[in-house]
């Protein structure tokens, strides 16, 4: 299905006399009847499901929070006032409400708009959030900041219940009841972050004191208490003050009250003047307000709220039916080929235990979830946490394999420096996601894990080519002592069947691909297959013969292979698909250094540059950072022709 531009979309899909297009700022909706309301909610939905359909994008997220949306358009002046979402993925009613519409079509596209809230972006959008559980600091500074400028205006922090698992997010709700600014927290509770939620925080955000049967009930003793002659009265109101210390002790409201928060809630998500009349009242108080909300994660389309776990992040999909699109031919994707070789080592050690933040379905341990219950932990949103839980395990002799994507590793980095690498211990990390993603843009790429994690000592780190590849480096991780990094990119494999013998590899040895004469290729990880194909296209076209190594090993380097090619080759490729600072190449760089190998020879390097790059289709972006093998084509080429 095509995507389609700003009043096209409002014809195709809501036809001449919808609401939406008018709709130019966020206070366009304040005058705005029940019925209107009702219609703009339906006519969001409608916008963001053909949308996401057609070129993917986080459905179910925003689905839940339309009316919510709505309600925080109305009750607050967002020119002035100011606004965080935790996480931004939910943000999508809000780009439509604050004149994005006619850029809507472009939305995760190269050089359009952005799936999370930026600063850049717009105006209204007032911090830009990718990871979670940060937006109550960001407001807190806000509204500090407001206070020392003598400033009026409202700052709001909306918040998942996800989100709220992070430990960033308790850090500064403490610091916030303790500073008793003034600040609006909203929890919107849909019970779910990308799966299930878990722990005890979960249980302690329970509906079930909201149920329609327990409402009933008290509605029913409420009545009966009032019959009683002379005294029902006063046992009615007496009730109602019991209900509401009851409540207090035993809902949400303790929690968040003991931070010194005046809690509200549990309130329907969905019911826009009813969260309008709650947070204009919120205006008049002085002090933090935490708005407990209750949604429903893809509400309005019934696929995303059967499978709210699916539709959290969806790739194109048919929109009657909810069904996926399917192209081309399929491989198994490198998350796939990562969960069923976990199992399988798995079956035969009993000390491998697998540990997720919230994302068993993202980073393929769901299988091992069925398969070992007793043996796999999700801890929640909380990466610091999972590394140093980790660190636990393997001190009493497990070994703890931590699947999480690379650029959530970044949370965590003190963790793994201090409580594994420093006690060199057994714990290995399998980073998904790493190198460019895409449509996710600046906040998602896995571009810093090389860089941060090479200079640990007593780290080994290693990239598969293919999908063989990685089932044997996770192998080889559980084979060794002490820490162990594997990276790996989204998306589709190679199409390279696993040999289930799973044989480790030797520690710290490349392996060479084919011989040339004119210069060597040393790739790492994603970036080897192009390289060889570049290779083999050069040579058959007469420009020149080139010498194509797989590293395998950021570290240990094997040190003797590369320094051999160095002293056969005047001109060496590095090429990686991460920054070039302090990346696999800058460690290339070095060993040759150390070993007086740079005088004489033309080295180039090949990687993402000192800067964020933007979203866009992982094809474009290569293409655009030259690290595909149109990009190492060329600088071959030019390599190879160079005096």
């Amino acid at each position: 299905m095509k995507a389609v531009k700003g009043d096209e979309i409002a014809n195709k899909y809501l036809g001449e006399t919808s609401l939406l297009p008018l709709i130019r700022k966020p206070s366009d909706v304040a005058g705005l009847s029940r019925e209107e309301l009702q219609t703009l909610a339906a006519e969001i939905r409608r916008v963001i499901i053909e949308q996401v359909s057609a070129g993917g994008g986080h459905l179910a997220p925003s689905l839940g929070v339309v009316e919510l949306t709505l309600a925080l358009c109305r009750a607050y002046d967002l020119e002035q006032d100011r606004l965080v979402w935790d996480v931004g993925h939910q943000a999508y009613a809000h780009k439509l409400l604050t004149g994005r519409l006619d850029r809507f079509h472009t939305l995760r596209r190269f050089g359009g708009l952005s799936g999370f809230p930026r600063m850049s972006e717009s105006p209204y959008d007032h911090f830009g959030v990718g990871h979670s559980s940060t937006s109550i600091s960001a407001a807190l500074g806000m509204a500090l900041a407001r206070d020392l400028a003598g400033g009026k205006n409202e700052v709001i922090a909306v918040i998942g219940d996800g989100s709220l698992t992070g430990g960033l997010a308790f850090e500064a709700l403490n610091q916030a009841g303790d500073m008793e600014r003034k600040i609006v927290v909203v929890l919107n509770d849909n019970e779910m972050s990308i799966s299930r939620n878990v722990g005890a925080l979960s249980r302690f955000l329970s509906r079930k004191l909201s149920a329609p049967f327990v409402t009933r009930f008290k509605r029913e003793v409420e009545a009966f208490l009032k019959q009683i002659p002379k005294i029902g009265q006063d046992l009615a109101l007496f009730a109602r003050r019991s209900e509401d210390a009851f409540k207090s002790f035993m809902t949400p409201g303790m929690l968040f009250e003991a931070l010194r928060f005046t809690y509200v809630g549990p309130i329907d998500g969905h019911n826009v003047e009813l969260l309008t009349d709650v947070l204009n009242q919120t205006k008049r108080m002085d002090r933090p307000v935490l708005v407990h909300v209750l949604t429903r994660k893809g509400k309005g389309y019934e696929p995303a709220e059967t499978n709210p776990a699916y539709f959290h992040g969806v790739g194109g999909f048919e929109p009657e039916t909810g069904m996926a699109i399917k192209h081309g031919a399929q491989f198994s994707t490198y998350t796939e080929v990562f969960g069923s070789t976990l199992c399988a080592l798995a079956a035969k050690d009993k000390k491998i235990v697998a540990i997720t933040a919230a994302m068993p379905e993202g980073t393929g341990t769901e299988c091992f979830r069925e398969r070992f219950p007793e043996r796999f932990v999700d801890v929640g949103i909380c990466e610091q946490h999972a590394v140093t839980f980790a660190a636990g395990l393997a001190t009493q002799g497990f070994k703890p394999a931590v699947a999480i994507y690379s650029t959530f590793l970044q949370r965590a980095y003190d963790q793994v420096a201090h409580d594994v690498c420093l006690q060199n211990l057994n714990v290995k990390f399998f980073l998904d996601r790493a190198g460019l993603v895409g449509e996710d843009g600046a906040t998602h790429h896995g571009a810093f894990d090389i860089a941060f994690l090479r200079h640990l000592p007593n780290m080994t780190i290693m990239a598969p080519k293919d999908e063989d590849e990685l089932a044997r480096m996770m192998a080889t991780a559980f084979a060794i002592e002490g820490p162990v990094a594997v990276r790996y990119p989204r998306g589709m494999g190679q199409g390279v069947p696993v040999d289930p013998a799973l044989a480790p590899l030797p520690v710290g040895q490349a392996e060479m691909l084919r011989e040339g004469l004119d210069a060597a290729v040393i790739a790492l990880g994603s970036r080897v297959g192009p390289c060889l194909e570049a290779a083999e296209e050069l040579e058959a076209a007469g420009i020149g013969s080139a010498t194509v190594c797989n590293a395998r090993f950021v570290k240990p380097l094997d040190a003797e292979r590369i320094l051999s090619l160095a002293r056969r080759h005047r001109k060496l490729l590095i090429v990686e698909e991460g920054v070039l600072a302090g990346g696999f190449g800058s460690a290339v760089l070095e060993l040759l250094a150390d070993n007086d190998l740079l005088g004489g020879r033309i080295v180039r390097r090949l990687g993402l540059p000192d800067q964020f790059v933007e979203h866009g289709s992982q094809k474009q972006l290569r293409e655009l950072t030259g690290i595909d093998k149109k990009g190492v084509k060329q600088a071959l080429s030019e390599l190879i022709k160079e005096e």
